[in-house]
């Protein structure tokens, strides 16, 4: 249950337009710049993203891209369902096409539980308070230096480790 790159940088898009002025359409460029993602490669997930629901795109001078709900109403779980497709939870921990209670691979039944626990985890940590954490300076946001978030000046952006 390893998340892909797309699903990481879709994490990054998603927290990073949470920290900036809500409202107001942040380019996918920017973005593509600030998160150092190369900009086609996010201008596919910033798609993927409106597709899904969770992102509105505006074109035009003053274009970009805006959260089509408030943070702490997305979920980490909702994010990936989209990025990873909806048998993201189901697939087998060794690869198997078909895993289940029926026809169990040998690490199925000490899988399940700890997978739903990391479903029940996902599901608890919202857009809100992953993008709290990085404006707190709790958690840093992929290598962005400290001068490029909002307010920078009193936020120091640091790693947690």
């Amino acid at each position: 249950m390893l998340i892909t790159r797309t699903s990481q940088y879709a994490v990054q898009s998603l927290i990073y337009i949470a920290t900036q002025n809500q409202g107001l359409p942040i380019l996918s460029r920017e973005m593509a710049e600030k998160l150092h993602v190369p900009a086609a490669y996010l201008a596919k997930i910033m798609q993927m993203l409106c597709k899904g629901g969770l992102v509105t795109s505006y074109r035009g001078r003053f274009g970009g891209f805006c959260l089509r709900e408030e943070p702490k109403k997305i979920d980490l779980m909702r994010i990936l369902l989209i990025t990873e497709g909806p048998e993201f939870t189901k697939d087998c921990l060794l690869g198997l096409k078909e895993c289940s209670d029926a026809t169990a691979c040998p690490m199925h039944n000490r899988w399940k539980p700890i997978k739903q626990e990391v479903i029940t985890m996902l599901t608890e940590q919202t857009l809100a308070m992953l993008s709290e954490a990085v404006l707190t300076g709790k958690y840093r946001l992929t290598d962005i230096p400290h001068n490029l978030m909002p307010d920078s000046t009193s936020i120091p952006i640091h790693d947690a480790s």
